[in-house]
């Protein structure tokens, strides 16, 4: 007999952690995380643990669901096979989310898609893709100031009764050496150089180049989530954290860029982020920065070409003539940063699934380039470690055919001890080396911050 979902209300709270916080010692606890009340463009909160299944991707992409090696090379079509067994019977609902997959997938999971090269060393040991099949939610529609538990009724019960209990004591987190990149400036430039030889040899228009820094730390990932989300809250933020035999895992992403939008009836949305200026000190100085990137040739540039990489992506599986640009170049102004943010979108041919979508698209040509498989290749190429999570993509796929998935950047990923963040930065012809340099430091600059708890000088 299949079970009903149930919808109820809750006590709506402004801020999403005081509900996460009771939850986020369960397993496969996770958190998709508006920002608010901080972040003023997020809306909605998603909070979920103890997941029916769990599907991971390792490093060599093979495919295991709840310690199950599948048969499969593709992790797309297991998933939607895990999403298509979920069987629940679901109200009509507004709400994003009535029990799916969420979870996150890792850009290096672009290499069971793409020939992508084995040149870059794996040294963050976090499978490339860990993605959960929950049958529960927590919603907050900040929008609407209410929240919603969604669940069957045995499931409501145990949930209501894990938020009755005390919350987990949050402790300190520390530190242990200060971040150190695995390039200094002249590995960097370097690089910048052999990107600039690949475009003027016409391999590629555009090569997104990265840069690792890591650190030690010891205490509580939570703790450092919180200090990551007061420096800079955003609209698609997102933690998870598991132990293994090794020690904790964890993600703490604090993204601004959507990757792509799926409504139930289709319709697709990216909103691909290219051009970035950093906030000024005083009013004139912000809005001289943010002037200087809104007619930035070269910026604009840059945005353009991920436009037309991203209206070739979602042609793969939209309606023909269904892909538009509505809004080009749109200045958008974060906590730390100026953006230049592009709007692409589409509707979905019959027949085709959001997972259709996101594989169609994997990983997103905003942090890749153009063309987008010799640009991973290059990237694999002159970066000297893999990216492990960041420029993946966090998020949610529905059941009802709802998904949204971010752009993986501003994220640290702890692993053994270490906690490591990337900076990174489209370069094109007439890209200046010290320019984009400073850039990479630009964006995580705050991030290191609010984790060492002090200023830093990393010119």
């Amino acid at each position: 007999m299949t079970e009903r979902l149930q919808i109820s209300s809750l006590p709506y709270r402004d801020d999403p952690l005081d509900y996460f916080s009771s939850l986020r010692r369960h397993p496969g606890a996770v958190l998709l995380d508006s920002g608010k009340p901080a972040a003023p463009s997020g809306r909605y909160d998603i909070i979920s643990s103890d997941p029916v299944s769990v599907l991971t991707v390792d490093g060599q992409g093979i495919i295991r669901v709840d310690n199950q090696v599948r048969d499969s090379r593709n992790p797309f079509l297991v998933q939607q096979e895990l999403l298509e067994g979920l069987a629940l019977e679901f109200p009509e609902s507004d709400l994003p989310f009535l029990g799916g997959l969420i979870g996150y997938w890792g850009y290096d999971l672009g290499r069971s898609l793409e020939p992508v090269g084995e040149s870059s060393s794996q040294v963050v040991s976090l499978p490339a893709s860990r993605i959960g099949l929950y049958d529960w939610a927590l919603i907050q529609d900040h929008q609407q100031r209410e929240s919603w538990l969604i669940a069957t009724s045995d499931r409501r019960n145990q949930v209501l009764d894990w938020l009755r209990q005390p919350t987990p004591p949050t402790t300190d987190f520390q530190l242990l050496s200060p971040f150190e990149g695995e390039l200094d400036r002249d590995g960097y430039a370097e690089r910048f150089a052999a990107v600039q030889n690949y475009i003027r040899a016409g391999d590629c228009y555009q090569i997104n180049l990265a840069q690792r820094f890591s650190a030690r730390y010891r205490g509580d990932l939570w703790s450092a989530y919180l200090r990551l989300r007061q420096a800079t809250p955003t609209p698609f933020a997102g933690y998870q954290a598991w132990r293994t035999s090794q020690g904790e895992q964890a993600i703490l992403s604090l993204s601004p860029e959507r990757f792509l939008h799926c409504r139930a009836d289709g319709h697709v949305e990216a909103r691909p982020i290219k051009g970035t200026r950093p906030r000024g000190s005083t009013t004139e100085e912000d809005a001289r920065l943010a002037g200087e990137l809104a007619v930035s040739l070269k910026d604009r540039a840059e945005n353009v070409m991920i436009v037309d990489l991203l209206r070739n992506d979602l042609g793969r599986v939209c309606r023909p003539g269904s892909v538009r640009v509505p809004q080009l170049c749109g200045l958008e102004s974060y906590a730390n940063v100026h953006h230049l943010v592009s709007i692409v979108c589409g509707d979905l041919a019959t027949g085709r699934r959001p997972l259709d979508l996101l594989s169609a698209a994997f990983p997103g040509g905003s942090i890749t380039g153009a063309p987008k498989v010799r640009a991973m290749q290059i990237i694999d190429e002159l970066e000297p470690s893999r990216r492990s999570v960041y420029c993946g993509s966090l998020g949610y796929v529905d059941v009802r055919g709802n998904m949204d998935t971010s752009i993986a950047i501003r994220t640290a990923v702890a692993d053994a001890g270490q906690i490591h963040l990337w900076g990174g930065g489209g370069l094109v012809a007439d890209s200046d080396v010290d320019a984009e340099y400073t850039e990479t430091l630009d964006k995580i600059r705050h991030l290191m911050e609010a984790l060492s708890d002090t200023k830093l000088d990393m010119e």
